[in-house]
């Protein structure tokens, strides 16, 4: 058998604070609710042709997994969307504009190639990756 990777297909973050967490998702990154599963404490957000799950830690899901993130440990390095356009001044605005520090922008390596990215942090100290298209081929 052979098969080959053809994209991310779902991240899966493990949060305290569920209604926080999905208005910073779906309101300021404009990720849609795409499913909801109250008893198993399970939030589905589309990105683009992936999804983001928020599994609340007081649900059964959650409790499954132990301790939530933390100061000293988190439950991932960090996450990744492309988005477009990538006007960083207009970006950097837009986020100030709801509160959100943004990290140091630069050229960074993405599955497209070397492209401009910003970070900034979830309302749990998530790391999000904002990353836009590729620089131009000379």
């Amino acid at each position: 058998m052979s098969f080959r990777i053809l994209r991310l297909d779902h991240l899966v973050l493990r949060v305290a604070d569920v209604p926080r967490v999905l208005a910073f998702y779906r309101d300021v990154l404009g990720c849609p609710v795409e499913k909801i599963q109250e008893g198993l404490g399970l939030y589905q957000l589309r990105a683009g042709d992936s999804l983001i799950d928020l599994v609340d830690l007081a649900g059964p899901l959650g409790k499954a997994g132990g301790r939530g993130p933390g100061a000293e440990g988190r439950n991932l390095d960090h996450l990744c969307l492309r988005i477009e356009p990538f006007d960083e001044p207009a970006l950097r605005a837009y986020l100030a504009g709801h509160g959100i520090d943004v990290g140091e922008s630069g050229s960074r390596y993405g599955a497209e190639g070397e492209g401009p990215s910003i970070y900034i942090s979830d309302p749990e100290g998530n790391v999000v990756e904002l990353k836009g298209p590729p620089w131009p081929q000379a």
